[in-house]
């Protein structure tokens, strides 16, 4: 009978290392979002395939991601976070081997969808701190694990652009699956397993019915541009998805255990929450996409700067550091006036990062400024949206929670690179033998941006306040994570 108590202890002795572990994963994950752009225009050449179809190489990753998120969580919350987690991190290696043998088309996408399935292991560890750390170590832990998707996407272009330029293009995935495989070993060995757990069956139709929503909405997003916005195809997927959408939704409604409780995600402040992740997704993206093409149109436009990519990669680096810097501040903000404040701070931050875009890129130090601003806004908000998430659904049910609001800043950031690579191809001039983007044009994405930025705000101030000491859930919920947590400790002890 003593057993469940010291494992208890143990695991409370050690959440500093535990979070490190953690927030190892959920940079290496992220890494996976951002490790084939360096290599983009090459691939046609690489591969014997046209630029139409190496495009695919980040759409799969996109996708895939996107399905695989709310049903990693779900399946965490059923079988075992730390479970499911190692299962992701298996995915990401899997993933890495193909693409490291592969000197075609098809074999990339496999693996690089591979390696997308993995982005769930971010939402599962935010749920595992939540589960094993010490209630007061809680808010700052999630802060971190939840800036690691932010910091991972951030850094990854230097790196990769530096593996590109120096080595052979596979080393990328040679790298990425080292990586993962260090990561396996350490979750294996210093991660414990969480004690909550949700029994019951997994909605197969439902998942069916999400991933056919998914891929119909966010297909047409992202190829939306080399189809056509007004083609048949790209319309007719947008039906579908609308559609399926209804149909999916009435079912989840009906069903007994749902994939995602619709009921529990339409409480305003998961409402409100995950609609802002939208938004953030969103404005986001203008640093991924923006920044560097400014950085490295030529220097005869008037407004480029001429900087080669791994160089372009580097200026802007700082704004993936920053976030991981500011996430104990977000949980010092949280504390002292919630995450409902933080989430309006970093809105306001990253809107003036933006608005310094704007009106004052004519240095390389300003656009640096500008992009660690806009990281500093983007590190508040995504610290502060799991806490938000937290606060309101019940503990066996936080990994597909998490999940769900991680695929809502998805499909922000896919909805943010289809319009700003509109913008950014409509608004050109022409240098030479090339075709960049106008300075008019990364103008109207700042702009674009800072309105993104406005509505999370707006967004965030919607999400209702909820009064101190009050419990995160109501009664029932409360009631029923009480009891499964019991359930789970007197397996342990008597199984």
């Amino acid at each position: 009978m003593t057993s469940a108590p010291t494992e208890t202890a143990d695991i409370r002795r050690a959440p500093g290392l535990i979070l490190a572990v953690l927030g190892l994963c959920g940079v290496v994950v992220a890494l996976m979002q951002t490790l084939v752009i360096p290599i983009i225009p090459l691939l046609p050449h690489l591969l014997d395939s046209t630029p139409a179809d190496t495009s695919w190489a980040v759409t799969a990753t996109l996708l895939a991601g996107a399905v695989i998120t709310p049903i990693s969580g779900r399946l965490g919350d059923m079988f075992g976070k730390r479970r499911v987690m190692i299962g992701s991190l298996v995915s990401l290696v899997v993933g890495s081997v193909v693409c490291a043998i592969a000197n075609s088309l098809m074999p990339i996408i496999v693996g690089r969808a591979l390696q997308g399935a993995a982005v769930g292991a971010i939402p599962l560890g935010i749920a595992i701190l939540r589960d094993v750390l010490p209630p007061k170590k809680v808010g700052g832990a999630m802060a971190v694990m939840s800036a690691t998707l932010g910091v991972g996407a951030a850094i990854g272009m230097p790196i990769a652009a530096a593996i590109a330029q120096y080595a052979d293009w596979h080393m990328l995935f040679v790298v990425s699956g080292v990586l993962g495989t260090v990561c396996i070993a350490l979750t294996v060995l210093l991660i414990p397993e969480s004690p909550v757990r949700r029994r019951g069956r997994f909605d197969l139709v439902g998942a069916m019915g999400l991933s056919l929503v998914l891929v119909t909405l966010l297909l047409p997003i992202t190829k939306g541009g080399t189809w056509g916005w007004s083609s048949s195809l790209t319309l007719g997927l947008f039906a579908v998805s609308l559609v399926s959408l209804l149909g999916w939704g009435l079912y989840e409604l009906r069903v007994t255990e749902p994939l995602v409780n619709l009921r529990v995600s339409a409480r305003p402040q998961v409402l409100f929450t995950n609609f802002a992740s939208v938004a953030v997704g969103f404005a986001m993206y203008g640093t991924s996409l923006a920044f560097p093409q400014l950085l490295m149109a030529p220097e005869s436009t008037g407004y480029g700067f001429g900087l080669p990519m791994t160089i372009a990669g580097l200026v802007l680096a700082p704004g993936g550091l920053v976030m991981m810097a500011l996430s104990p501040v977000s949980a010092r903000i949280s504390a002292w006036r919630g995450p409902r404040v933080t989430l309006m701070i970093g809105a306001v931050v990253i809107g003036a990062g933006y608005a310094m875009a704007y009106f004052t890129v004519s240095a390389v130090w300003q656009v640096m400024l500008a992009g660690m601003m806009v990281g500093a806004g983007i590190g508040l908000s995504y610290a502060a949206m799991p806490a938000l998430i937290m606060g309101a659904v019940p503990v066996t049910q936080s990994a597909a929670a998490n999940g769900l609001n991680s695929l809502m800043r998805s499909i922000g950031t896919s909805t943010s690179a289809a319009v700003v690579s509109v913008i950014l191809a409509g608004m050109t001039v022409t240098v030479g033998t090339a075709v960049i983007p106008s300075l008019d044009a990364f103008r109207a994405t700042f702009l674009v941006s800072i309105v993104a930025s406005v509505v999370t705000l707006a967004l965030a101030w919607l999400i209702p306040t909820r009064r101190r000491g009050s419990g995160p859930v109501d009664e029932q919920c409360s009631e029923e994570s009480r009891r499964d947590r019991v359930e789970k400790v007197d397996e342990h002890v008597h199984g």
